[in-house]
């Protein structure tokens, strides 16, 4: 009999940790934008808006590889409550990871601000009127998912840590490959 997978696949990996990556990166640029005016400020928001277009991208391919394929299950030692809070928690990711690119587009959509994605070509904007008024109420929503965003990082990160250091159950094993697994 086949030894149980104990890791998750390269293509879970690489999903994950691209957009652990972009998320940052999405961090990086806003502070950065906050932090400077004129047209390097503009550009630090036009390079935001298409690396949060590409996390939607990646979210969705995410989203449709963990329905081709089953995730891990839970280590046998997690409580029914640690299982409903990482399921309750990995679902609300993706919600947010949805919600705060929709709401940027649709922001700049309401604007007709174009959006260039990576300077390669046009983002064709969604068929949304209101101007400022209504991209004001989009960006309240983009502001509040990022707020949810970070408390659910936060608790993904407590998570991963607990198991690894209380727990010692090996879940960073699962999605860090040079974490080795205990014997």
């Amino acid at each position: 009999m086949a030894e149980p997978r104990n890791r998750y696949s390269a293509v879970s990996l690489v999903l994950h940790w691209g957009i652990a990556v972009l998320i940052l990166v999405q961090i990086l640029l806003i502070t950065a934008h906050e932090a400077t005016e004129g047209p390097l400020s503009r550009e630090f928001v036009q390079i935001h808006k298409s690396v949060g277009l590409g996390i939607l991208l990646l979210t969705l391919v995410r989203i449709g590889w963990r329905v081709a394929n089953r995730p891990l299950p839970p280590p046998a030692t997690m409580r029914p409550w640690e299982k409903l809070l990482a399921t309750v928690t990995h679902r609300l990711f993706y919600v947010a990871l949805i919600v705060l690119p929709l709401t940027g587009w649709a922001a700049s959509s309401a604007t007709g601000r174009e959006i260039v994605f990576f300077g390669l070509f046009d983002w064709p904007l969604l068929p949304i009127g209101g101007g400022r008024d209504a991209a004001r109420a989009l960006m309240d929503v983009h502001e509040l998912a990022v707020k949810a965003l970070y408390g659910l990082l936060f608790l993904h990160v407590v998570g991963a840590l607990k198991h690894q250091f209380l727990d010692r159950d090996d879940v960073l094993h699962r999605m860090i490959p040079l974490i080795p697994r205990r014997p």
